[in-house]
């Protein structure tokens, strides 16, 4: 279980949020919203273990989740607003280290996000989508149970969205956890919801 205790992150010297609170269990999916400006990528990073706390504390299953970064850091997967694609490598080559990483299959990962017939082209061919594409298949790389997602499903088109929404199902399923932030409704069911101002 994922959570924070009033939480409060500064970005320079502008106080984000304070006071903030929020639970995550096994299987759970959380949701944020709010304007752009409001702190949800910066709430990500923070639970990513990205940034420190300037009062509060996250926990992972009752513990301090920063009193191990390195741990911490094997718990989490985070895709962020850029794709972190490598335009001169292709399709397959940009996922080798994950999968190197993790044993797991870049062909199943290919396959999960519809890509598999484009491994071999260069990334900059791609569209916008297809890199998006190319970044969420990440996560199937990953064993990392926690995932939190900025704006996932930005650039896709419907079919892609209710892929996407088969890859967040399995991993609930399997007793993954999801915080993502996004303007648009994701393809998750059973979900919480918080609003940032």
């Amino acid at each position: 279980m994922l959570k924070a205790e009033s939480v409060a992150v500064f970005r320079g010297e502008r106080l984000v949020f304070r006071d903030l609170s929020l639970s995550v269990p096994s299987g759970g999916a959380l949701v944020l919203a709010g304007p752009n400006g409001a702190g949800k990528s910066t709430l990500l990073r923070l639970l990513a273990g990205l940034v420190r706390p300037a009062a509060g504390q996250v926990l992972w299953d009752g513990q301090d989740a920063f009193a191990d970064l390195a741990a911490h850091g094997q718990r989490v997967v985070y895709v962020g607003h850029q794709d972190a694609v490598k335009p001169g490598l292709t399709a397959a080559e940009n996922l080798r280290f994950a999968a190197r990483i993790s044993g797991k299959s870049i062909r199943a990962a290919l396959e999960a996000v519809g890509l598999e017939n484009l491994a071999d082209l260069p990334a900059r061919m791609l569209s916008a989508g297809q890199k998006r594409r190319l970044a969420l298949s990440r996560l199937v790389l990953s064993a990392a149970p926690l995932w939190l997602l900025d704006e996932p499903t930005l650039g896709l088109d419907v079919a892609a969205i209710e892929r996407f929404g088969r890859l967040l199902a399995a991993h609930r399923a399997g007793g993954g956890l999801i915080v993502a932030a996004t303007h648009v409704p994701l393809p998750l069911d059973n979900v919480a919801g918080l609003r940032l101002a």
